[in-house]
């Protein structure tokens, strides 16, 4: 792959996203009580126990959309990533203030599976 096609690809898949960020219904209006959320990010390459990726993202509740997608890691991905939207939802409307999920990446690398897995904490305060 040429590296202009791939540039183009990464701009198509960055489009796509606002506009799906864009769509959302605002984390603020969904949780009206939530004052503050960290997500602890760790990528697996598949039964490995080390983290290739560490990542810790702050959301900024009062502007940030109800939608929790994470690109997969590994740049040889295809149609990959992470949408943690529907559990990490589900845990801020319970009011949890902790909580931890794994996702699976869906894409694909040839003609196999990705085998990257996403583990997450989710870290949540209430006013």
């Amino acid at each position: 792959m040429n590296y202009y096609k791939k540039k183009t690809e990464a701009a198509e898949r960055a489009q796509a996203r606002r506009e799906l960020e864009n769509a959302a219904p605002r984390l603020a209006v969904e949780v009206p009580k939530l004052a503050t959320l960290k997500l602890e990010l760790e990528e697996h390459e598949g039964t490995s126990r080390r983290p290739e990726q560490n990542h810790i993202r702050h959301i900024v509740v009062a502007s940030a959309p109800a939608l929790f997608m994470v690109p997969c890691g590994d740049t040889r991905c295809k149609d990959g990533g992470h949408d943690i939207t529907r559990d990490v939802m589900r845990s801020l409307r319970s009011g949890e203030t902790k909580f931890q999920g794994t996702d699976a990446c869906q894409g694909s690398q040839g003609s196999g599976l990705c085998v990257r897995i996403l583990h997450y904490t989710g870290i949540a305060s209430y006013t």
